[in-house]
This record gives C-alpha cells, structure tokens and sequence, in this order.
C-alpha cells in the first residue's frame, strides 16, 4: 500500500538533507545527482539495460528517461507523487506505485534498477530482492547499486532531516559489495558480476 507520506520530497526538490539514523548519525542524500545527467556509475547501469527495464523507485527519473532516449523501453515506479511528478517532467514514463504492490508487465521484466540506495527500501535486501525476482522474466536481471567493500549490512529506523525538519521514521537498509553474494543467494538469485565505477559501487543479479 502506497504509503500517505513524501519523506524524500525535500531532496526531490533539490534540497540538502540526509537520512537521520536512531544513533544520530546522518548519511547525506546525493540529490545533486538524482536530477543531473547519467554519471559514469549510471552510464554502467544503463548500457546493461538491454530490454524492458523497471527502474525502481525512481525518483526525478533521469535514468528511465535516459533509457527512453536510447530506444530502451522503460517504466519509472515510485511511491511519491513528487517524484512521478518530475520524472513525468523529465521525460519518463512513470507511475505511483509501491514495488511490493502489483506492478505493470509483472513477471516479463528484462531487468529492474535499484539505483542510489534503493536496495534499502523497505529495510530488508532479501525481502525486497525476493519481489523484485517476481517481477522479472525469465533470465532477467536486476542492477543494484551497493555500497563499498567493507560495509556488511546494515538496517534499522531512518528519518529524512533537513537543517529544519525531520520527517517520520521508517526502514531503510544498506548492503556493501562484499555482502551481496549472501543476500544474492537467499533472494535465489546469481551474482552475475560485482564492479565499480566512477566512485560507487555495483552488482548485476540474475534469475
């Protein structure tokens, strides 16, 4: 159920925020790169993008609409308006859902985008993982972007915090590139190649 709440709409509109953790501690948010042109980290993901591509959570939508102009069919889903909204804009083709809801052309995906974090949505990577194979057809891929080497997996309670607000808490996760083969493997899914590129780091995960 799409939930009633915007929490990352103060990024989406270019605002400096961070997700704030129960301990204080507080991750910055890139939301410069959610609305500038493809990096050479999206540049990795997009050229494996070769079919039908759903690219979750896909906030301002510039890879679904960079996928669109490079003859890719693709769909943006993500569960705020806001987001729609500007992917819209952008020129991608997008809709509000939520990714555990039925989605469009479910189970005949080519591949699926967890890009920027996305891998943390819902706070448990095997869960959201677990959906995500449902979604794909059969030898589908999913592109994950992770954190770096070292990082192990984390998850637990996260707000997003302005230097004026903080919005409700919810659950968020985080899976480093050294950790992925074991969530890969309880999700039922193959590590086809982990890399990165331009400063971040990225898994393919086939079904």
């Amino acid at each position: 159920m799409i939930a009633a709440s915007d929490e990352f709409a103060p990024g989406l509109h270019g605002q400096r925020c961070w997700l704030e953790l129960a301990s204080g501690e507080r991750i910055s948010l890139p939301v410069a790169r959610w609305r500038a042109e493809p990096s050479p980290g999206d540049e990795l993901m997009l050229r494996h993008c070769t079919g039908p591509t759903l690219d979750i959570g896909c906030g301002p939508g510039r890879l679904a609409a960079a996928l669109l102009e490079r003859g890719v069919p693709a769909l943006g889903t993500d569960i705020s308006p806001v987001a729609v909204r500007l992917a819209r804009a952008a020129g991608a083709v997008a809709v509000r859902r939520d990714v555990f809801d039925r989605q469009p052309a479910e189970g005949r995906w080519r591949h699926a985008l967890l890009a920027d974090g996305n891998i943390g949505i819902g706070g448990d990577p095997v869960r959201l993982l677990g959906r995500v194979r449902e979604l794909l057809g059969r030898g589908g891929s999913v592109l994950v972007e992770l954190d770096p080497p070292g990082g192990g997996l984390r998850h637990g309670p996260v707000r997003v915090a302005t230097d004026s607000t903080g919005g409700r808490w919810f659950r968020w996760a985080w899976l480093g590139a050294d950790m992925v083969g074991e969530i890969a493997t309880a999700a039922a899914m193959d590590v086809g190649w982990v890399r990165g590129a331009g400063g971040r780091w990225f898994a393919e995960l086939t079904k």
